[in-house]
């Protein structure tokens, strides 16, 4: 198989984790005998310093000549007073409008390996298994009206929560079809006490089930569901929630973890069956920012990087063995202690950016 892939770097860590991602792919190509094209865009800061916007045409017409994205990270202070009010996160916010990619998937799984490393109990940890299925071009990011005024009382600002029924539809449908895969059970965390985008979304969310008979369906508020990811976060399954409350939910899932540099994404146009055969190319990134504490540092955790990897060869080329590969390399190497120095503990190996893909490559090189 060919793939044709574009790569994104970004700014901050998002190249240094972005390079292990690019040499695992690399050689899984090689391992499985696969074809690979890539091509690599400015976005973000770097995008802003070279052409003045965060999203240059010459990038979003790469990704739309590719079958998937692979992206790094965007923002950092150097571009908190750029002009004109433009801003790295601009960069991904369009290019997830541009490509229709409404549907983020943010699996969160708890290695045994890993247990020591989250602020929760061992015995909280056991079984964590789960996806946050979050809505991701809707809501307070994207609706109008959305500014700042100053007037006699003072300084103001807006933002609008705003989502249609169509919107909510599209986002459960990939939820229930995910959940058919797994556990059958979807969560759906809205605030219906409040906001009635909470009980439209609430009402949606009913109306869907009926189409899935054997999902269970159980409805939380999202103050609730913040509650339960760190008292009991084995009884999810898949979780689905508006923009806001997923950005937030599934930061707070990386603690489960052990880092954020664990947790990889994929951003799609559609439920999961169908995004092989879609037109539009989904975006695969970790959900970490791009750290620019430690940039240049050779310190920043790539896995979750290299998780996207495997979650994009498995939804977008449907190369699942390829996707077991990568995954199974990651565990081991946790397993044989080599860690990253936000993961380190006293009988860890602690090892750079680079030398940790290195081991995970090695594994790989020995999949049967």
């Amino acid at each position: 198989m060919k793939l044709n892939v574009a790569i994104l770097p970004g700014d901050g860590v998002g190249p240094e984790v972005t390079t292990e991602a690019e040499k695992v792919l690399n050689l899984v190509v090689d391992r499985f005998g696969h074809k690979l094209d890539t091509s690599t865009g400015l976005i973000g800061g770097s995008a802003i310093d070279e052409t003045g916007t965060a999203l240059p045409d010459n990038t979003l017409d790469i990704c739309r000549n590719s079958d998937a994205i692979l992206f790094g990270a965007v923002g950092g202070p150097k571009w908190d007073s750029a002009p004109g009010n433009i801003r790295p996160e601009d960069g991904i916010l369009a290019i997830r409008k541009e490509l229709g990619l409404f549907a983020n998937i943010r699996p969160v799984k708890a290695y045994s390996a890993l247990t020591h490393a989250s602020p929760l109990k061992e015995d909280r940890l056991s079984g964590v298994d789960m996806v946050i299925v979050r809505e991701l071009t809707g809501g307070l990011y994207f609706a109008e009206p959305k500014k700042r005024w100053e007037d006699e009382s003072g300084k103001q600002a807006v933002d609008t929560l705003l989502y249609s029924e169509n919107e909510i539809f599209r986002i459960m449908k990939v939820a229930f079809e995910l959940a058919t895969t797994r556990k059958l059970k979807v969560t759906s965390v809205d605030k219906f006490n409040v906001l009635e985008t909470g009980r439209l979304w609430r009402e949606v969310a009913n109306e869907v089930s009926s189409d899935y008979p054997n999902i269970e369906l159980e409805h939380m508020l999202v103050d609730n569901a913040a509650m339960q990811l760190v008292r009991a976060p084995a009884n999810f399954d898949v979780i689905v929630s508006e923009n806001t409350f997923g950005d937030i939910l599934s930061d707070e899932a990386s603690v489960l973890t052990g880092s954020m540099g664990m947790l990889p994404s994929a951003s799609l146009s559609g439920p999961i069956g169908d995004s092989n055969t879609s037109n539009t190319a989904s975006l695969y990134e970790p959900i970490h920012g791009s750290a620019p504490d430690i940039q240049g540092k050779d310190i920043a955790n790539p896995i979750a990087s290299i998780l996207s990897l495997a979650m994009m060869l498995r939804y977008s080329f449907g190369l699942y063995d390829e996707a077991d590969a990568i995954e199974l390399a990651v565990q081991t190497t946790l397993e044989s202690k080599y860690r990253t120095p936000d993961l380190a503990t006293d009988n860890s190996i602690v090892v750079s950016t680079s030398e940790m893909g290195a081991q995970i490559a090695d594994r790989i090189n020995k999949y049967k």
